[in-house]
């Protein structure tokens, strides 16, 4: 085994070595206590708006109900996110923001506006349905949508396509929908209380049913579809700004859309809500569903593809391609070393997973002329990251690969630069 990394893939950027100094608000304390604070800020005055709506009981008893369906989408949307794990602290940002700085906007401007109308108008009635189907989805989806702005913007490096659009856009709406149905449970709760209905027939239990058991899905797959506008904007290049502008504006505008036909399908008759519901959103959420998944296992197949070549230049072990491209695989390589060096050899295993799908993801977009002019060091920041844990996670792989039955195709590597090498590697100042 090589004891030294092989030679540079890429020439050096220019200005590669230069020091600059980070300006104030790229600073680690600005970037990570300036939104601790609004968070922390948000949570406190949401907690205590909801507390006064419902009541003690009834935040207890939301709090209690409406917990239930979030351990099951995080867990489905990280299991989306498994081929290119995001940071943790993106996933706690995104659902902190859905339940505390997006559900206290949407509580204070819904109300505020429908106030407004109602006393413009003096037609409550009015004024509560139009709230519902126009000012809500308005408002409440370009809350959620701040929070996956502002993932993309700062954090672009971890958001690089579909995937990890839906999952951001997931968690924030399951971060919302968390404290909205704390709220609507609560104030239920409160209702029977005072009408002395228990039971199957009382309020809360319509609500759970409606909220809870049909709908928990409805709030993520709003939100996923402006995820999903992020993320092909992701995979644009960057000279094409107006695309990449555009596409999350149409997700946007898509999931208000979406957003207000549910709201609405109660004022569309008897069984207007039971059409929308069986008729457009579980068609819809089927659709995405299948979307996300697809483009997972699309992932995969790209890191089988685009891995090859790194392991020619000396980077990789034969085997490596293959074993990254299957959750199986990987699944299996650290629970070998696990069980042969401990959970922390595990964790390196996983990381070192984490930083190859990367680095494929990387020379695809290079493949495709979507590089930006931060190729050439982060491809060699991934590549060090990779030889770092290479004594780790090689025999993992070697044998995830032996014990998976898979045979790989490239059974030696050749030294980089050879003039046989099929596939030779992407150069950013290649014209």
């Amino acid at each position: 085994m090589a004891t030294s990394p092989p030679s540079a893939i890429c020439p050096p950027s220019p200005g590669d070595g230069v020091l600059r100094h980070p300006h104030w608000w790229q600073r680690r304390w600005v970037r990570y206590g300036a939104p601790s604070t609004l968070l922390a800020l948000s949570g406190l005055v949401i907690l205590a708006l909801v507390r006064r709506q419902t009541g003690t009981d009834g935040f207890l008893v939301g709090l209690g109900l409406a917990v239930l369906p979030v351990p099951w989408l995080l867990a489905a949307f990280r299991w989306l996110d498994r081929v290119e794990p995001g940071p943790w602290r993106n996933l706690v940002f995104s659902f902190a923001w859905g339940a505390c700085a997006a559900a206290l906007i949407a509580i204070v401007a819904n109300s505020f506006a429908t106030e407004w109308i109602a006393t413009s108008t003096a037609d409550p009635a009015s004024a509560d349905t139009l709230g519902a189907t126009v000012i809500a989805p308005i408002v409440e989806e370009s809350a959620k949508a701040a929070a996956v702005l502002l993932v993309f913007l700062f954090r672009r490096r971890d958001f690089t396509g579909i995937v990890d659009g839906v999952v951001i856009a997931g968690i924030t709406a399951t971060g919302f929908a968390f404290t909205e149905n704390i709220l609507y449970l609560g104030t239920a709760f409160g209702t029977d209380q005072l009408t002395g209905d228990r039971g199957i027939a009382s309020v809360t239990a319509a609500t759970f049913f409606v909220r809870i058991v049909m709908s928990p899905f409805a709030h993520p797959l709003f939100t996923v579809l402006t995820g999903i506008g992020f993320g092909v904007a992701a995979l644009s290049a960057e000279r094409r700004s107006a695309r990449r502008i555009l596409l999350p504006v149409c997700g946007l505008l898509l999931a208000m859309g979406m957003h207000a036909l549910w709201n609405g399908s109660a004022t569309f008759g008897q069984y207007g809500f039971l059409a929308v519901y069986g008729g457009f959103m579980v068609p819809v959420f089927g659709l995405v569903t299948w979307l996300a998944v697809w483009t997972r296992q699309r992932e995969l197949r790209l890191v089988r593809t685009e891995l090859p070549a790194y392991v020619l230049a000396g980077w990789l072990g034969p085997a490596e391609p293959f074993a990254l491209g299957s959750m199986r695989a990987r699944r299996m390589a650290r629970d070998y070393a696990r069980h042969h060096h401990g959970r922390p050899a595990a964790r390196e295993v996983a990381r070192y997973e984490r930083y190859a799908t990367s680095l494929a993801f990387l020379r695809r977009r290079g493949d495709a002329g979507k590089a930006g002019a931060d190729f050439v060091p982060r491809e060699r920041e991934l590549l060090e990251e990779l030889w770092k844990r290479r004594h780790l996670a090689r025999p993992a792989l070697e044998y995830a690969v032996r014990a998976a039955a898979a045979v790989p195709v490239y059974r030696a590597a050749a030294p980089y630069g050879h003039p046989a090498v099929p596939y030779p590697l992407y150069n950013p100042y290649r014209t």
